[in-house]
This record gives C-alpha cells, sequence and structure tokens, in this order.
C-alpha cells in the first residue's frame, strides 16, 4: 500500500525510496530518480567518514553535491568510531542531509577490514555507541541499514534490541546474508521478524523490481520499502511502481526519452566530477541498465565500452536508440 511514511520528525508523502548504490547513486542519478518518480527520499552512495572529515572539498564532491533540483536525501555514512561519525554526521548535516544512514550491511572485504559494513552487527556495543553518537550530533531523522542472520535468531535479536535501545528512528533491513549474493533470494521472513520485533519504521529492502514483488515485500509489514539495483537506467520507476499499486494508467518512457536521460546523466556526471574520462568510464557501468528494452542492448554496451569521450557516446546513442 503506498501511503505516507514519518520517520523520526519527517513525513513523506509516499513509502518508496531509491536506496544506495555504489558507483551510482550520487546527484546526477537522484536528480532524474527525483524528476520521473518522486520518491520519499533517494539515498547518496556510501561515504566513509574519513572521506568526510580529511579529503579536499573537490575530492569528496562526488559523495556530498546535493542538487538544487532534487528532493530530500539520505546520506549514507560508513565507518567505525564514534567520535569520527559523529564529526561525519555533523558536517553532513551541515551539508544539507535531510536524513542519515550508517552503513551496516556492506558484504565487501576491505569495508569490513576496517571494523565497519556488516561488520559492525557482530559489535552490539560498538554499534550502540555509534547510533548513539549519531543521534547526539544531528537533528534529522538517523537510521542503520543491515543485513539480516539467516540462522541465528539470537543474533537477529541483539540487533534489533541494540536498535531499539540506542534510539534509531528508523531501520532499513535488506533481507540477505552479508555472505549471500544477489542470485539468493531475499529473505522476506527475516524482514517481518524486525517489524514484529521493533516498535520504530522498518524498511524492507531486496528484490523489488515489480508491481508483485512490491506487494510481497509490503505484505511483511514494513512501513516503506526501499528500491535498489532496478532503479539503476530506470529513474521513473517508483512513480511506474506507484501508479500500478494505484491502478493508475502509466506510459514507460519512449526510446528517444531514455537516450536523452542517459546523455543527461553522464553529462552532468562529468559537470560535477570534473573529468570526462572518469565519468565515461563509470558510464559503462550504468549505460546499458538504460537500454534495457532495446534488442541491441549487447551491441549498445559493447559500443559504450569504446567510448571515451561524451561525443562519442552522444554518437553511439543516436545509432541504437532508434
Amino acid at each position: 500500500m503506498i501511503k505516507p511514511l514519518t520517520l523520526g520528525n519527517k513525513t513523506f508523502p509516499v513509502n518508496l525510496i531509491q536506496g544506495p548504490l555504489a558507483g551510482i547513486s550520487c546527484a546526477p542519478f537522484r536528480r532524474l530518480t527525483w524528476r520521473y518518480s518522486r520518491p520519499a527520499f533517494s539515498c547518496t552512495e556510501m561515504i566513509s567518514c574519513k572521506t568526510i572529515i580529511h579529503q579536499p572539498s573537490h575530492t569528496k564532491q562526488r559523495y556530498i553535491h546535493k542538487d538544487s533540483e532534487e528532493g530530500p536525501v539520505c546520506f549514507q555514512l560508513s565507518g567505525s568510531d564514534p567520535q569520527e561519525l559523529a564529526e561525519a554526521v555533523k558536517r553532513v548535516t551541515d551539508a544539507g542531509a535531510d536524513l542519515i544512514d550508517l552503513n551496516c550491511g556492506c558484504p565487501v572485504k576491505k569495508i569490513r577490514s576496517r571494523g565497519a559494513g556488516s561488520k559492525l552487527l557482530a559489535n552490539t556495543s560498538l554499534l550502540y555507541e555509534l547510533i548513539t553518537a549519531m543521534k547526539a550530533n544531528t537533528h534529522v531523522p538517523v537510521s542503520i541499514k543491515i543485513r539480516v542472520d539467516n540462522d541465528d535468531e539470537k543474533f537477529n535479536q541483539a540487533v534489533a534490541q541494540v536498535v531499539s535501545e540506542a534510539g534509531a528512528d528508523f531501520l532499513v533491513v535488506h533481507g540477505r546474508h552479508w555472505t549471500q549474493h544477489y542470485e539468493t533470494p531475499c529473505r522476506h521472513d527475516a524482514i517481518a521478524y524486525f517489524v514484529d520485533a521493533l516498535s520504530i519504521p522498518v524498511i524492507g529492502n531486496g528484490d523489488v523490481d515489480s508491481a508483485e514483488s512490491l506487494q510481497t515485500m509490503l505484505a511483511t509489514g514494513c512501513a516503506g520499502v526501499m528500491i535498489g539495483r532496478a532503479g539503476v537506467g530506470q529513474p521513473w520507476l517508483i512513480r511506474q511502481l506507484i501508479a500500478a499499486a494505484q491502478q493508475e494508467a502509466f506510459t514507460l518512457p519512449s526510446a528517444e526519452e531514455r537516450r536523452d536521460m542517459l546523455l543527461e546523466h553522464v553529462r552532468h556526471l562529468i559537470e560535477l566530477i570534473g573529468s570526462e574520462k572518469f565519468a565515461m568510464l563509470q558510464a559503462r557501468n550504468f549505460a546499458k541498465y538504460y537500454a534495457r528494452q532495446m534488442a541491441s542492448r549487447a551491441e549498445f554496451h559493447a559500443a559504450v565500452n569504446q567510448c571515451e569521450n561524451f561525443q562519442s557516446l552522444t554518437a553511439a546513442c543516436q545509432k541504437y536508440f532508434f
């Protein structure tokens, strides 16, 4: 059911969210999502607290820039030191964060080796310190985003208890264990466990890409749903899901419109990071998703991998999107 979503001291008109995506979720992606979908809010890429505190402004601009043409933004932080997290929270609050999330689900080895990401779930006393540090240093709603444990009910109980006692405003639950990849189905029963165990709102995350999968997620009782990978190359997806849930008509964008979205995404990415070369390298990772409905998707992807500048990308789009 599409309905208003209240998280801490903020209320949003809908309960669908665009989640954080590494290498994708900077301002050019989020502004397109806002224009075509108007989600409750969108998330930044995961940002290291050390980057926020120690990197020069031009280096961290990709992560912290908030565009004037986008809606509410949740800044997702990564870290394991309460003092560093406190300082990072102050800085992103000043940068315009509407909400702040601590990543406690990332399975990447280098993140876990620093004691961050999903590693934090094994240390509930530290997790308590981190959540309380966030709460003490911002006026915006704070959350943590976790993965579940498939076989250890006591583990999930301990996480639920610390989230509640530390005063998080809401919890985002990705229904997989940190060792599981995307081919493993999302565990909706594990999300439902946290819905039942907590009095704060729980946001469900995992495998939502259609009206049917959205209904399956909402059946867990979660207050809201976070869309992840499916939103890449489909900035209209959340609006399409809302229309389906409310039995409203929705017209998919034309090939020409999808081409223009991709080129706008890349053009603004070049402007944001100040490097056409680096932006084109990133575009190779996401351009193919704008071509989901294209019969020659593989050929288009191969052509994009040969593009070294925006002009050549524009030519490839002109060739393959028609």
